[in-house]
């Protein structure tokens, strides 16, 4: 079933002529007899912050899974810079890739979750150049240069040989960021990476994840920050019950919603 939403064309100039990055077309998802997604259709461009809210049990962050094949799907398609994520196509259906076809494909996608998943017996240092040392390759010289670059970059310079338990939460979820950034990833997804934090810890991270988003990272954020969808994101979509309901320019879908459901989910929020 795919939602009849509203949908209004990306706001950012910077990204509206960019080609399509990630292309989702026609997406479900069951558990069992539990139909999660319903039919999802969304294309974020190159540069473009895509911000997905709704209550929980929506199926936004079971989207993000499969963005990234961490959820396989069980009909439609989702590519990332034109390849087919998680499949080949053959005769007009989808064979799931091997493990080391799908791991390659996640090299160039970043994912934050919402606990910081840190190697709690590793120091920042050594949990940021882990992936591109044991993944990629690089030698360890190098991958610690770029951990310290990105250390700096997420303001925690000083903390690079601390380990996870001597570290905030906030702090935590800034080393996932760097943790995730130094594979040069085209796409970063956010699933809900505030959520666990004290509320005096969101600020740091989300200004991290603003600057990003200045310098062209591609994202899709899930999140019940609206400030950070009103501020940041160039498409917001509101989705309930495992379909799209309403999507558009952030700033006109918080101020004037068209949809009841999106009404009354904004009520609650803001």
């Amino acid at each position: 079933m795919k939602s009849s939403a509203r949908v209004l064309p990306p706001a950012a100039e910077n990204a509206s002529s960019q080609p399509e990055l990630v292309n989702i077309e026609g997406v479900h998802k069951f558990y069992g007899d539990h139909h999660v997604l319903r039919g999802i259709d969304m294309s974020v461009k190159r540069g473009e912050v895509a911000v997905l809210i709704g209550p929980s049990g929506s199926g936004k962050s079971t989207l993000l899974r499969c963005i990234n094949h961490l959820e396989s799907i069980s009909a439609g398609r989702i590519k990332v810079n034109e390849e087919l994520i998680g499949y080949r196509e053959k005769d007009r259906k989808l064979h799931e890739l091997h493990a080391k076809d799908i791991a390659r494909q996640r090299r160039d996608i970043g994912m934050v979750f919402q606990k910081f998943n840190l190697f709690g017996h590793k120091t920042a240092l050594q949990n940021i150049i882990e992936a591109p040392v044991q993944v990629k390759g690089q030698k360890r010289v190098r991958a610690e240069r770029r951990a310290l670059e990105l250390l700096d970059r997420v303001g925690l310079a000083n903390r690079a040989d601390f380990y996870p338990a001597q570290l905030s939460g906030g702090q935590q979820q800034r080393v996932a960021i760097a943790r995730a950034l130094a594979m040069d990833p085209e796409l970063m997804l956010f699933d809900e990476p505030t959520s666990a934090l004290d509320p005096e810890l969101v600020g740091d991270v989300l200004d991290v994840m603003k600057d990003l988003a200045k310098s062209g990272m591609t994202m899709v954020v899930v999140t019940h920050e609206i400030g950070f969808a009103r501020e940041v994101g160039d498409t917001l979509t509101f989705m309930d019950g495992g379909v799209v309901v309403e999507s558009g320019i952030p700033r006109e879908v918080i101020a004037n919603p068209q949809h009841e459901r999106t009404k009354g989910f904004l009520s609650k929020v803001l």
